[in-house]
């Protein structure tokens, strides 16, 4: 009989009494975490072409943004969550009928623990940037003010995770709500403009329109050559729908494979949608879009300063807006509110380091992770929020890519973990990693010929998984010695 590691043969599934409804955990949960300000504060700006995904008016880009935010649903969220539901179980054993229980020790076990400290460094390195602008301090990276704050905040956030979840609770309360209120209240500032608004209005007015037309045919050429001019017009709400997508399905497919653990604390499918609608795409879909909107109404009603011309991020844009002093209390209002989002990284890092390498201190290996988190930060590496997303997005994409056709080929239904590491589930995490990262190129001919990395990683990690399944390449699956047999048959 094959041995099964202790981390899968001890795990138990959630019992049924044991489990609540989406609006107590994964939709207040997800919102919270969608509504960060690192989420929304460059989406409009996209891949940092003039104009952003506002080159096509604020019409366009609201509409792209609903598709990406239900996108998120239906492709990211929807079948890890449903997998937790029915077996009961935590993602890093869901993960091992993808990965093998050897394999998923390490993918998603280890390298979701891996990613949180990257989460922390990210969270740190945007949090300094505000609150050297309300000091008045040198907020550029690497900088000795910009490093110490981040470097700071990095250690309390990782004391607060090693501590646990009682601590975690303990900053977390309403601090979310402090997003969704600033945003309304710069809408409210910045509504007046939108009726004056052309997306011309975004660059520095001599270059204006040359910036935003070459800005169209750079993407045009690259997304689908066309023979004139007039067909950018067709092909401009493609463009920005691959702008919007690429950023929002980058930083979203990390959760989506999250929704494993909020699954199985759901009752059934019921609650997997309205969590993942609600929590996830509604989220998404109100701070990306109020950050447009606010953006774009800047623009539209001149309250833009010439120093800020140009700019798409509507925290830059926050003192234009509101005034210096009235932003000033809002940035810091913002910084406090990342902190529990710091906080939860550190605590999930911290039980994947305990799960995962249960032979090594705890202390020893969130301590490595705390200082890898404070280089990223203090570097200014982790401020490089675009490329960061990319990266995220390379490598969940095809992970729950391979997730959703594995559920499929078992019969929408977790089919149990598998032996030493599976073949299907590492070339296809493999082949759709190398095309997520397209972009970046490593591989000769592939830069600027992927449209939509993160989704273009998702459909090869799906399609690869399915096309090796058919052809054998899977391990063996084991049975678990607490079998979910109630729970699969409520689920279906």
């Amino acid at each position: 009989m094959t041995s099964i590691p202790n981390y899968v043969a001890a795990a138990r599934p959630v019992p049924s009494g044991n489990r609540a409804a989406w609006f107590k955990n994964a939709a207040p949960t997800y919102a919270g975490v969608m509504l960060w300000f690192v989420v929304w504060q460059d989406v409009v700006a996209g891949d940092g072409s003039p104009g952003g995904i506002l080159v096509g008016g604020v019409g366009t880009a609201l509409l792209a943004l609903a598709v990406a935010a239900l996108g998120c649903h239906v492709l990211f969220y929807l079948v890890p969550g449903l997998m937790g539901m029915k077996s009961g179980l935590p993602l890093y054993v869901v993960g091992t009928s993808t990965f093998g229980v050897r394999g998923g020790l390490l993918v998603p076990g280890l390298l979701m623990g891996v990613l949180q400290f990257g989460w922390m460094a990210v969270n740190a390195s945007a949090v300094a940037v505000l609150l050297c602008h309300c000091l008045r301090l040198d907020a550029a990276m690497p900088s000795w003010t910009h490093g110490s704050i981040a470097a700071a905040y990095v250690v309390l956030a990782g004391f607060m995770g090693y501590k646990g979840i009682d601590y975690v609770a303990k900053v977390a309360s309403y601090l979310p709500l402090i997003p969704f209120v600033v945003l309304l209240l710069l809408l409210f500032r910045t509504i007046g403009g939108l009726g004056q608004f052309t997306p011309e209005q975004t660059a520095p007015p001599a270059t204006a329109k040359v910036a935003i037309d070459a800005s169209v045919k750079e993407h045009v050429d690259r997304e689908a050559p066309v023979a004139n001019a007039r067909s950018s017009v067709v092909w401009l709400p493609s463009v920005v729908m691959a702008m919007a997508a690429t950023y929002v399905f980058g930083f979203f497919s990390q959760a989506g494979a999250v929704a494993v653990d909020f699954g199985m604390h759901n009752r059934n499918t019921s609650d997997i949608h309205w969590g993942g609608l609600v929590g996830g795409s509604l989220a998404i879909l109100y701070g990306c879009g109020l950050a447009t909107l606010i953006v774009a109404g800047a623009y539209g009603a001149g309250l833009v300063s010439p120093a800020n011309q140009g700019s798409l991020n509507p925290v830059v844009l926050m003192r234009d807006i509101l005034g210096e002093g009235a932003a000033n209390v809002i940035m810091v209002f913002l910084a406090i509110s990342s902190f529990p989002a710091a906080c939860c990284a550190a605590f999930v890092a911290s039980n994947c380091c305990r799960t995962t390498m249960p032979n090594i201190r705890p202390s020893l290996s969130i301590g490595a992770g705390v200082i890898a988190a404070i280089v990223l930060a203090v570097s200014g590496l982790a401020g490089q929020i675009v490329p960061i997303f990319t990266v995220v997005g390379a490598v969940f994409g095809p992970l729950v890519g391979a997730m959703v056709a594995d559920y499929l080929l078992a019969g929408r239904k977790w089919p149990g973990p598998r032996e030493g590491f599976n073949p299907a589930g590492w070339l296809a995490v493999g082949l759709g990693f190398v095309v997520g990262v397209a972009d970046f190129g490593f591989i000769p001919g592939l830069k600027g010929n992927v449209p939509c990395p993160p989704l273009a990683a998702y459909l090869v990690g799906f399609a690869t998984y399915g096309l090796l399944a058919k052809l054998g390449l899977q391990s063996r699956t084991i049975r678990l010695p607490a079998t979910n047999n109630d729970l699969e048959k409520e689920g279906n």
